[in-house]
């Protein structure tokens, strides 16, 4: 069956970028030109993907807006002839289809999308997590896409990551199928360090069947009330097999300070307009040093 659909969860409060985040929902921070959603959606127009569905909360109603038509700036762009700019403006709007959906309480990650399950349906569907860019020629969603039209199974994306930074992820353990794709046999939430031999970390990109839904639905909540996904896909995986996809490209953790400016860095070295002029100011920052 063909994936149609992506959910992506943006109900977070994005403490760890306080005070930033207060009045600003941290995935509208900006990388160079556009705020961090944008790439996120962006990838996944690029992946072929025809609906988004988003997860919020209060206080998320700006990233809402941002895909949506402002007439009274497309009127106003259009009488002072900044052209470029209005059509830039409006082909945010013209994206692609969105739909939201409020997750009412911080129950985790696995509840935001069990709340996606009367929009999604039966179908196989796309998660993005709103904060991890990955920057990539072939967009990382398609990648999972290609994967998963010969697999026709669930498929997380991981990441090979130091053995004493294991503990900050969820963690696969799993048989190699062949290069970078591995049969999933157990999924760890943030290990203590010893307590397991892989380095094989998720990261922010699952394709995951429909059935998902019944196990988040039987998952009961762990550390801090939470429904954990990698809870119900440990579950999911005792049934049917799922595999680890370790993506070509390099992710950024942009809900994290450092990662964010690592993000602003790198995506401004790619930037078409600002690139040159970005690696001079670079190089003289460095030489400063």
């Amino acid at each position: 069956m063909k994936v149609r659909k992506a959910v992506i969860p943006v109900a977070g409060k994005g403490t760890r970028f306080l005070p930033a985040s207060k009045a600003i929902p941290k995935e509208m921070l900006t990388i160079v030109d556009r705020p961090t959603i944008q790439y996120i959606v962006e990838e996944v127009v690029a992946s072929g993907i025809e609906e988004i569905v988003f997860v919020t909360s209060q206080g998320k109603s700006a990233i809402e807006n941002h895909f949506d038509y402002d007439f009274e700036l497309d009127t106003l762009l259009r009488q002072k002839h900044k052209d470029e700019l209005c059509e830039e403006v409006c082909h945010i709007s013209n994206l692609i289809d969105i739909v939201a959906v409020r997750q009412k309480k911080p129950l985790g990650l696995g509840h935001a999308i069990w709340t996606t399950r009367n929009v999604v349906g039966d179908e196989p569907f796309l998660v993005l997590l709103g904060d991890d860019l990955v920057l990539s020629d072939t967009p990382c969603c398609q990648q999972m896409l290609d994967l998963y039209n010969e697999l026709q199974g669930p498929i997380v994306a991981i990441q090979k990551v130091p053995m004493d930074e294991t503990n900050q992820y969820g963690i696969v353990e799993g048989s190699e199928v062949r290069e970078r794709v591995f049969r999933v046999n157990d999924m760890v939430e943030k290990p203590a360090r010893g307590t397991t031999t892989s380095n094989l970390a998720i990261i922010g990109r699952y394709l995951l069947m429909p059935e998902i839904f019944g196990m988040l639905e039987k998952t009961a909540p762990g550390h801090g009330g939470e429904i954990q996904l990698t809870d119900a896909l440990l579950s999911l995986s005792r049934q049917q097999p799922m595999y680890a996809y370790e993506f070509t490209g390099k992710r950024f953790d942009a809900g994290d300070k450092l990662g964010y400016l690592k993000a602003i860095v790198a995506f401004a070295l790619r930037h078409p307009v600002l690139s040159k002029d970005f690696k001079k100011h670079i190089k003289e920052v460095s030489a400063g040093l």
